[in-house]
């Protein structure tokens, strides 16, 4: 932690040549990586780094600078820097009063992972690769894991008077299982992750996700090429909320709505969704990877909801954008370190859990899709448009799951998808990835419950589920079980 007395140096030399606003942000980070592939550990890495970034905000035009020369001279030489970059002002004498805010959530951490030593790292590693290829000695053909924790000092400081301290503790683990049967490879992947300590990998953990990633790899040589065509789709809570973070998470950012890059642009107020969904961002959720106690402007964590019952309510702000609507910052001003300034980004995005049985919405489906994983995929802002891949995904046969299917992606628009949702379960499963935007990355999850999309009769369904296989009619009016 500086000295108040050197903050206040630092934002007063920021604003010296003009400028509306000033901050400082302060960084150490310790880390440590496993990974594991061919049946050997690859790299173990372990580090620290620290800098600090300044920012002076002149109007609509932004400076900034960073530093690894810890020391009053580094500081300031930076903050000089910004300054005369962001000039354009009178200089004037600025006061400032650093004001320490507490936070309003904590998240309890139980085995600190920079306490523990790196054997037991290696351990869980190598415990997750044998249960993997213990799933089928035959067809697992590689297993690729990897460990990594982060622990985070952050000091953050800025010329509104806001002093926040805050430490970060993250911790991971990843699973991908290859599987081969003649000239057939299909591979599995599994993630555990969140604001957790070495606790995250107590109880089996390791183990269990190898062993569904393998499971998957296996099981997927034996599926049959998907079909194609528009037809029903459930999204099983499973899947995780890969397309509420894509298809609608981004296009609520308000950078991208402020640049008119975004479909949900000039919404606000406006039915973007069917009356049954609702998409929250809570980034002071227990346990989850996306979560936070302060985002990185010093403001305080808090559920924000952005679609309610349909109506486009908010957007993500950090203090730039928000000081632009005339508002303040609700809590999603984000970096990957130091070396980067802020921009809006998610922490847990997802879909608010409906009261509809998951089962029984698989039972309302005669022809359809059922995804219970989702893969990797891509999504256009300004349409809305988007294509997925799937990783699990089996057909809905009479209401029943029937066989697993392989190669499926799914086609849509978001906010026709989010107006067409039929049904929504009381479940929420929640999956962790790094979100990459502006070129830089930030730890987050999202969720959704069970949703069933493409049942109204006499609607067309708003996926299109590509694949190799059969296609399938277009049906205006699905055929509907009830049982």
């Amino acid at each position: 932690m500086l000295e108040k007395d050197l903050l206040q140096d630092v934002l007063r030399t920021a604003l010296s040549r003009g400028g509306d606003f000033a901050d400082i942000y302060l960084e150490q980070r310790r880390v440590t990586g496993v990974g594991f592939e061919d049946d050997r550990i690859e790299r173990v890495q372990s580090g620290l780094d620290a800098g600090a970034g300044i920012r002076v905000v002149a109007g609509e035009a932004t400076a900034y600078a960073y530093t690894n020369q810890l020391d009053r001279r580094g500081f300031l030489d930076a903050a000089e820097v910004v300054a005369r970059a962001a000039a354009g002002g009178n200089g004037k004498d600025v006061s400032i009063d650093l004001r320490r805010l507490a936070p309003t959530v904590s998240f309890d951490i139980e085995k600190m992972p920079d306490e523990i030593p790196t054997a037991e790292k290696v351990d869980r590693v190598e415990r997750a690769n044998r249960a993997a290829r213990a799933v089928d000695g035959e067809k697992i053909k590689q297993v690729i894991v990897g460990y990594g924790d982060v622990v985070q000092q952050v000091t953050i400081a800025n010329s509104d008077g806001t002093l926040v301290e805050d430490e970060r503790v993250r911790t991971r683990l990843v699973v991908h299982a290859i599987a081969a049967a003649g000239d057939v490879i299909q591979t599995g992947y599994e993630a555990l992750g969140g604001v957790k300590g070495f606790e995250l990998l107590d109880g089996g953990q390791p183990e269990e996700i190898a062993r569904r990633a393998a499971r998957r790899a296996c099981d997927l040589l034996e599926a049959q090429p998907a079909p194609s065509g528009r037809m029903a789709v459930v999204l099983s809570g499973e899947a995780g909320g890969t397309m509420v973070h894509e298809a609608c998470g981004h296009g609520l950012e308000a950078d991208l709505v402020q640049k008119g890059v975004s479909v949900y642009a000039g919404k606000r107020g406006e039915t973007v969704a069917s009356p049954a969904v609702s998409v929250i961002d809570d980034a002071t959720l227990p346990g989850r990877y996306g979560s936070y106690t302060f985002d990185d402007e010093g403001v305080p964590a808090r559920k924000v909801t952005l679609i309610e019952n349909g109506v486009l309510t908010d957007y993500l702000y950090d203090t730039l954008t928000a000081r632009k609507d005339g508002r303040a910052s609700n809590g999603h001003g984000r970096r990957e370190s130091y070396q980067y300034k802020p921009i809006p980004r998610m922490g847990n995005t997802f879909i608010a859990p409906g009261k509809d049985d998951p089962e029984g919405i698989i039972r309302e489906v005669r022809d359809g899709l059922l995804v219970r994983k989702m893969g990797g995929g891509q999504v256009n802002t300004t349409t809305g448009d988007f294509v997925f891949e799937v990783a699990e995904g089996y057909l809905i046969e009479d209401g029943q799951i029937g066989p697993l299917v392989r190669g499926a992606t799914l086609a849509g628009n978001g906010p026709e998808v989010l107006r067409k949702v039929d049904r929504v379960g009381r479940d929420l499963g929640f999956t962790i990835g790094t979100c990459g935007k502006d070129g830089q990355g930030v730890p987050v999850s999202d969720a959704q419950p069970t949703l069933l999309l493409g049942q109204r009769p006499g609607d067309d369904p708003p996926i299109i589920v590509g694949g190799t296989g059969k296609a399938r009619m277009n049906k205006k009016a699905p055929r509907i079980v009830r049982l």
